[in-house]
């Protein structure tokens, strides 16, 4: 065990730059078909281990930024308990979690969050588990587990999302991610589209793989996610948020996962800024400016001396 380690790094935030959803399968899940791509909006996760202490939970967990409920309803606890059943270590485990990616948007960030944990322990438990177990054991913690912790910020994602295909990044391109005050749950989204499609008579055809991209050009051509069939008629806020988006020019403008996040491309910095500033001021709800990632961000780690030591990269 590492202890008197503490190691650190940024948990992205992602979206889906297309989305197509298949009928529903035998297991309860539907098959999808996505791309996925990682930007700078992160929450920051910090885990350190220690030696076991007496009958205390072997997981502790501090959250700034918002309030996630109990301990044991977020998935970055839920990481570090299933770690250390997998790796049959007795230690103590600390986070420290500060949110900056709204929850139940679309984005991600719990599945982000529960990754950089997986990620952190690996680096101060190094051995423990494969690489290999480690993707296994965040497929069981939530579909978009394995893409945080994969080898590139962009992937073609297939199954229920956990089937992977790493891409070669396409160079960063600035992006406004708007986040409305509404919480759509996934189950509702699939049950909507589910009853829209029955509705016209006809099950939708398995998801056909997207073409993986070579530039942004294309990536606005692929853009499609089957969830505004349904999201953005039943929450007036989504609509809203979409419809503003394009009337400053992004392209594409898409729901992000199921929502409520919805976010824009832009052709650089200053527009994608005067954007966030004009959306947020006119809506009344946050716009933020950022950045699609080329690369994944590295575990930092202090040692007892406190000096910066620097890991593995996150992904």
């Amino acid at each position: 065990m590492t202890a008197g380690r503490t190691v650190s790094l940024l948990a992205p935030a992602k979206v889906n730059l297309y989305l197509r959803v298949g009928a529903r399968r035998e297991d309860g899940f539907h098959d999808i078909d996505t791309l996925l791509q990682a930007i700078g909006l992160a929450d920051r996760v910090e885990v350190s281990v220690e030696a076991p202490a007496g009958d205390d939970s072997p997981v502790g967990i501090a959250v700034s930024g918002a309030h996630l409920g109990p301990p044991e309803a977020n998935l970055a606890w839920r990481a570090a308990r299933a770690f250390l059943s997998e790796a049959a270590v007795d230690a103590r485990v600390h986070i420290r979690l500060e949110k900056r990616i709204p929850a139940g948007a679309g984005l991600g960030g719990g599945s982000s969050d529960a990754a950089a944990v997986l990620r952190a322990l690996q680096s101060l438990l190094p051995g423990r588990l494969s690489s290999v177990a480690l993707g296994r054991l965040g497929a069981t913690l939530g579909s978009d587990v394995p893409f945080f912790l994969g080898e590139s910020p962009l992937a073609l994602a297939c199954g229920r999302g956990e089937v992977l295909e790493p891409l070669r990044p396409l160079p960063a391109a600035d992006v406004v991610v708007v986040t409305p005050p509404v919480h759509v749950a996934t189950a509702w989204a699939y049950r909507a589209l589910d009853e829209k499609r029955a509705r016209g008579g006809a099950a939708p055809e398995r998801p056909d793989p997207a073409l993986p991209p070579d530039d942004w050009v294309l990536v606005a051509a692929l853009a499609k996610n089957d969830f505004e069939e349904v999201v953005p008629s039943a929450i007036g806020e989504v609509a809203a948020s979409l419809e503003t988006l394009r009337e400053e020019g992004a392209s594409p403008a898409l729901l992000s996962g199921s929502g409520g996040a919805c976010f824009g491309i832009f052709p650089d910095a200053a527009a994608a800024e005067r954007a966030a500033r004009t959306i947020g001021e006119r809506l009344g709800w946050p716009a933020t400016a950022t950045r699609t990632l080329e690369r994944f961000g590295r575990v930092r780690g202090r040692g007892p001396s406190g000096a910066d030591v620097l890991g593995g990269p996150q992904g």
